[in-house]
């Protein structure tokens, strides 16, 4: 099973398609809400300082518990330059192409998939489509009635003024930009891949390999959240192409997917190339994997295999996690973000108010492996004392403070 307490631990976080945080902003909310785990759970924890590269945005992490001194080496792979790409397109580039987008994934199967397993990720598809078909709709009809029983120029700048204000307003505070450059990228990564993205996961997965070969952390955790998800599959597969036997021997490697955007792409019939990468990363029997659903999160996949889905053998995937925001959060803070859903997006990635089986926090800076709480019905729960100290067995663990190394 390998070691169940860590001392250091290396991270590689891949965030999904976030275009109003970049990797400086990440940092400062990783700041901001490790706070909240220092209160939730009873321990010390500090950030250090930025280090910025063209592929990895990295600091360090030190967390401390009465009986328990971890290190976690923080890396956030960076993709917001690919991001920023799609956003300084000209609008109309943008808004055909996303028309192009919404009619692949609806003819290669995709709503249908949505429809058949998670709704409300189908409305999520949906809304920035019939959002702007009813922005086009609206301008048609004042246009209309504008130009009735009038021909004279003022009507027909009155009306072109409105469907130009109706769009721009539309575009930006409705959030149609961003989610239209969201399919329009996950169309283009199906069809032909992402020449930056790919380079820079082939040069990431070179870093896990030897990593794995010769450090002395006792984890590396991998972790993808909403699309970051589907990059992480494809960046633990370049790893296993580079070395087969990755995590079998030397550091035990744990893939995390939190609010996973995997059958986003996956549902696709197109995407044949995506799930042969989600089958190997599944069989390896190297890595150990993980997948976090929440029922109110539109944005993700809630009670379902995402194996299954795509009718991959089942038996090679992840242990299924099924979590509760409301049990992670006080009333009034759960009551301020349930209809805010690209916030409640946000919540595998920040901290709790209450204790919970859970907590990306404990995840990333806890003494516990990351593989320990998937695994454990309640997670760290009753793994750490109401004082932040480790408990039971794990408070005389030897791994505290001899490394050893895993593997599944």
């Amino acid at each position: 099973m390998g070691r169940t307490t860590v001392r250091k631990r290396l991270l590689f976080h891949v965030g999904g398609y976030d275009p109003v945080t970049p990797h400086a902003g990440a940092q400062r909310r990783f700041v901001r809400e490790l706070k909240r785990f220092e209160l939730t759970w009873s321990v010390k924890a500090s950030s250090g300082a930025l280090h910025e590269g063209a592929d990895q945005a990295k600091w360090s992490v030190t967390s401390d518990g009465p009986n328990w001194h971890v290190e976690t080496d923080f890396r956030l792979i960076r993709w917001d330059d690919v991001i920023d790409q799609f956003h300084r397109q000209t609008i109309w580039l943008r808004i055909p192409r996303g028309v192009i987008a919404f009619l692949d994934f609806v003819t290669a199967g995709a709503l249908w998939g949505y429809l058949r397993t998670n709704w409300h990720y189908a409305l999520f598809f949906l809304y920035p489509f019939v959002t702007f078909g009813a922005l086009i709709a609206a301008a048609y009809f004042v246009g209309v009635h504008a130009l009735h029983g009038s021909e004279s120029i003022a009507a027909v700048i009155a009306t072109c003024a409105v469907l130009a204000a109706l769009m721009l307003a539309g575009w930006r505070w409705l959030h149609l930009g961003s989610l239209f450059d969201d399919w329009i990228f996950s169309r283009a990564y199906i069809r032909r891949g992402n020449a930056v993205i790919e380079q820079r996961l082939h040069r990431v997965a070179k870093e896990i390999v030897a990593f794995a070969r010769d450090s002395d952390v006792d984890e590396i955790l991998i972790i993808g959240h909403s699309l970051g998800a589907v990059l992480a599959v494809d960046l633990l597969d370049q790893a296993l192409k580079l070395d087969p036997s990755l995590g079998t021997t030397g550091v035990p490697v744990t893939f995390l997917s939190i609010g996973s955007s995997i059958l986003k792409i996956g549902f696709h019939r197109g995407a044949q190339r995506f799930r042969a990468a989600v089958e190997r990363v599944a069989r390896a029997p190297g890595i150990f994997w993980g997948d976090y659903q929440a029922r109110i999160d539109v944005m993700n996949f809630y009670n379902t295999d995402p194996m299954a889905e795509m009718s991959l053998p089942r038996e090679h995937g992840p242990v299924v996690k099924l979590v509760e925001f409301s049990r992670m959060l006080e009333r009034a803070m759960y009551r301020s973000i349930r209809l805010r859903f690209f916030r409640v997006h946000c919540q595998f990635i920040s901290g709790n108010d209450k204790r919970a089986l859970y907590d990306y926090f404990m995840l990333v800076c806890g003494p516990v492996s990351a593989k320990s709480q998937t695994i454990a019905a309640d997670g760290a729960l009753s793994m750490i004392g109401d004082d932040g100290a480790l408990v039971g067995k794990l408070a005389g663990s030897e791994a505290l403070s001899e490394p050893v190394s895993g593997s599944r």
